[in-house]
Parts: structure tokens; sequence; C-alpha cells
């Protein structure tokens, strides 16, 4: 038979038999509270990066059809609008209430960080894998052995996953939609002129340099309690700078060759000579001590909100 690829979700490979193995999900994907996973396995993860990676549970065999189990019926476009529309109005109504209500601590919650750079370009000593997917988030594209590449057009979302109360779409582009299925169809919104399906080569003893880490806080009314999550950190060559009021310099290196450096902006000012911080296996935690009581709705200056509302009050005021 000709080749196809398999629709199965989470294998995506090109097929020329249908008795070829095929590794995937067969269930659908469950999201909540910011947790990403799917209905047939039990790993859970916070980015959409990593959900992707989550390896299939499965082993069946390849197919056209997908037998995913069907999802309620899918709303119209009106219908996703006024849904996104009436969650916002909801949100915005409820801050009131809730910023005059003073708690001694809220839960951790999950800090939006940028997407990851995209590679450039494929090395040409690597040899590309037959049925090799493009890198690029939504793209898709599959290398057939022997293909020319001239011409390609990589149409692809640069920006990364964005799913806030129900809707789902990329901080890149504003389309927003409530079912996976649909956001996992929104078209590409930048185009380049070569799919990215090996990447660059890594040099193992170099240190690889990381533009970002998953990140969390919880907050007091006197202090925001982060933690950026990297394993490994050597103390002995990694610094922890409070630089002024309103930045924290990060210089981290770990022992498994990783690189983490960056000064970090923060939402609210702080107090730097009462800020302390604690290098843990599998994290740093950073005690930040408020300027002033403001609870603080994102870790970052240039963390967009979510419209969430994280919210730490006064003490002794209502």
């Amino acid at each position: 038979m000709a080749s196809a690829k398999c629709v199965h979700k989470g294998c995506g490979k090109v097929f020329t038999g249908t008795e070829e193995p095929c590794n995937y999900h067969p269930g659908p994907p469950e999201f909540h509270e910011g947790k990403k996973g799917w209905k047939c396995c039990k790993p859970r993860v916070l980015t959409f990066d990593e959900f992707m990676t989550i390896p299939p549970c499965t082993t069946g065999k390849h197919s056209t059809v997908d037998d995913t189990p069907a999802p309620e019926p899918k709303a119209s476009d009106e219908q996703v609008d006024a849904k996104i529309r009436e969650q916002k109005e909801k949100a915005e109504n409820l801050q009131p209430a809730v910023a005059r209500v003073a708690v001694s601590a809220q839960p951790p919650r999950a800090s939006p960080s940028p997407a990851p750079p995209e590679e450039e370009d494929d090395d040409p000593s690597i040899q590309i894998p037959d049925g090799a997917s493009c890198k690029r988030r939504g793209c898709g594209a599959s290398y057939k052995a022997g293909q020319n590449r001239d011409g390609e057009e990589c149409v692809h979302h640069p920006g990364q996953a964005l799913f806030h109360e129900g809707s789902k779409g990329w901080t890149c582009c504003k389309k927003r939609v409530l079912e996976f299925d649909e956001f996992m169809k929104i078209p590409g919104c930048t185009t380049k002129d070569k799919h990215v399906f090996v990447g660059q080569k890594k040099d193992p003893a170099a240190e690889e340099r990381l533009s970002e880490v998953r990140n969390d806080f919880y907050q007091t009314s006197s202090n925001v309690i982060a933690s950026l999550y990297l394993k490994k950190i050597d103390k002995q060559r990694s610094s922890v700078r409070f630089a002024d009021a309103e930045t924290v310099d990060l210089d981290l290196h770990t022992s498994d060759s990783k690189h983490y450096q960056i000064s970090m902006k923060l939402y609210g000012p702080i107090k730097p000579e009462a800020s302390t911080f604690r290098i843990l296996g599998t994290k740093l935690e950073l005690t930040l001590a408020k300027a002033n009581g403001v609870g603080w709705p994102v870790l970052r200056a240039d963390d967009p909100h979510t419209g969430e509302i994280i919210q730490a009050g006064r003490a002794g005021h209502v």
C-alpha cells in the first residue's frame, strides 16, 4: 500500500503497512487546573511541550482512522466565542470580591514561561530518519527519505500553547477554541523556508544553555515563595544575588552540564536584605520579602497575566 500518516494520538508516523506496530494514546487528553496528561495513563505535566513528549502507553497497529473516544458535540464558532467571553467576564466580576479577602497563603500556581527558542535549521552532518516529524510547534510535516528539500515551507507557531479557563490557543496568534482536536488544527501563523527535523548537533562536552526553567510560586502578605525547577544545581559554581528592589540575578550551573543565567525582573518590589534562597535537590527556592503587602498575580514583570487572581491581602484587613 502507499505510505500514509498514522492519526493515532502520540504516534503520527508515516507507515506503509497496517501490520507495523504503533505506539499511541487511546484515550483523549485531559487538562485540569494547569496540569496536562492523557486519560489513558497517569503522567501529568505543566507545560504543553512536556505534554507532547509523554510516552505512549499502548501498542497496536497504525491507522488512518482516528478511533479515540468521541468527545461531546463540538460547539459552533459563535458558541466558542460566547463561552470565552462569559468566562472572562466571570473572572473580572469576581476580582473585586476576592481582592478584599485576606488570606495567609495560596497554593502554588504555575507562572507562564516564554516559549523555548525554536531551532533555526538542521545540521547537514546529521542524517534525517525516514518519517521524522518537524520539531517546530504546529507544523506536523514528516520527512520522506530522499525527498527534495528545495521549496519547503514550514508553517508553524513560534509561541507557546496557552490553555486558560477552558479555551485553548497559541500566544503568537489570536485564535481560541475549546476542544483539543480543534486546537491541534489551528493553522500556523509564521512561515519559514525550511523544516527542522533533527536540529543542530550538540557538543556533549559543552554546557547546555537553558533559555527557561519551569517555575511556580505562592505567597503570604509579607513574602513570595518561588520555586525554579532545576535539578542537581552545583552550589559551588552557582550564585544568587538580590541585586535591587526589583531584580534577582541568577547564575546556575548543574552537575549534568546545564547552565541557566538570567537577570529576573520581579512583578513587585522586594526588600533585598530580607530575602533569602535555598538550593535543594530538584529546585532553587527563593523567599522574596515584599516591600509592601500587595498581592502578585505573576512572578515576573514580563509574565503575561492569565486572568487568575492570586491575592494575599494585608494581615488584619478585610
